[in-house]
């Protein structure tokens, strides 16, 4: 009788649980809500944040207010999300470079400012190769001829990232061991700073996704030498990728969206659905798309097995690189 008494106490209790969860999902958000973009206005991050943040707000019925908070190549902003109480009204819209700067952490002795079991996702929106971009005035209109030149003239170039271990850091660290070339690097607080930095002539290079730079490649003040994905980029058909000229790397700048771990289960369930219909949302489409990066949807299970296989990669590459001051 004891045992059958406490199952039905357990039972009582689980239900009660799953009423007061379903309840929490319908009542919230009663206030609007904060996407965190780890990083300043103007990159991929912002492009694809802004646009979603707007058809979110449609789908949950308040308001989702873009937050930039750059820093530390995207470190700081993750972090202030991973702590944040999980309440489902502080969300993060990060980049592939979540994966990478835990392990950088590691390797330069210094306390992470956020492990990747502190955030839980939701959803994956984009995922572009990077692109190998240097102003049109650049001497160099081929991939073959920048890599011939930087290999005659070791340090005498540099490139510009969104940060030392970024999604514009790693990339150009892998080209650089493949080609056996050598280049000063340049780190800034995101990439739009970076790309300014490049159309106004203090770096050289940089490699970002296409969203950053596809306004600047049409108006003829930036080229693209080639491309780190694996098939022809629909919104830069004519750019070769690095594979094809026999340098066998890799790299996809993905943008997806994060909750803090401990967010409860209703809510969570709340934004993938919302996530779901913003990705579809003909606004969304339409202003991604046109910034040079078309949808690429994954939920949040399919994502999470996405995201841990990338994980494995990345890691292994910032530790090829090793102690970056």
């Amino acid at each position: 009788m004891k045992t059958l008494t406490r199952s039905l106490r357990a039972a009582a209790a689980a239900l009660l649980c799953t009423l007061a969860g379903t309840a929490l999902a319908q009542d919230w958000p009663t206030k609007p809500v904060t996407m965190v973009v780890p990083f300043p206005p103007g990159g991929v991050a912002d492009t694809v944040a802004r646009p979603v943040a707007e058809a979110l707000g449609r789908e949950l019925g308040q308001q989702v207010v873009v937050e930039n908070r750059g820093g530390a190549g995207g470190a700081t902003g993750n972090g202030h999300v991973a702590r944040a109480a999980p309440d489902g009204y502080t969300i993060l819209m990060s980049l592939s470079s979540i994966s990478i700067l835990p392990e950088a952490d590691k390797i330069l002795g210094r306390r992470g400012q956020y492990t990747l079991d502190q955030l839980k996702p939701i959803a994956r929106f984009t995922a572009d190769p990077t692109v190998l971009v240097v102003r049109a005035d650049a001497p160099w209109t081929t991939l073959a001829e920048f890599v011939a030149d930087l290999k005659k003239n070791p340090g005498r170039y540099n490139y510009g990232s969104s940060g030392n271990y970024g999604t514009m850091h790693v990339p150009m660290e892998m080209l650089k061991a493949s080609a056996g070339f050598s280049m000063v690097h340049i780190p800034f607080t995101g990439a739009g700073p970076a790309v300014l930095a490049l159309l106004g002539g203090q770096v050289d290079a940089l490699s970002t996704g296409p969203a950053s730079v596809l306004a600047h490649i049409r108006a003829g003040r930036l080229r693209a030498l080639a491309h780190w994905g694996d098939k022809p980029l629909q919104s830069l058909p004519e750019v070769p990728a690095l594979k094809t000229a026999g340098y066998p790397v890799e790299f996809a700048q993905w943008s997806a969206l994060f909750v803090p771990a401990g967010t409860p289960e209703p809510i969570v369930q709340r934004l993938r659905d919302a996530a779901r219909k913003a990705a579809v949302d003909p606004q969304v489409v339409q202003t991604i798309t046109r910034a040079g990066s078309p949808i690429e949807y994954l939920d949040a299970p399919e994502f999470q097995r996405y995201w841990d296989a990338d994980a494995k990669v990345m890691t292994e590459a910032v530790k090829r690189i090793g102690k970056v001051e």
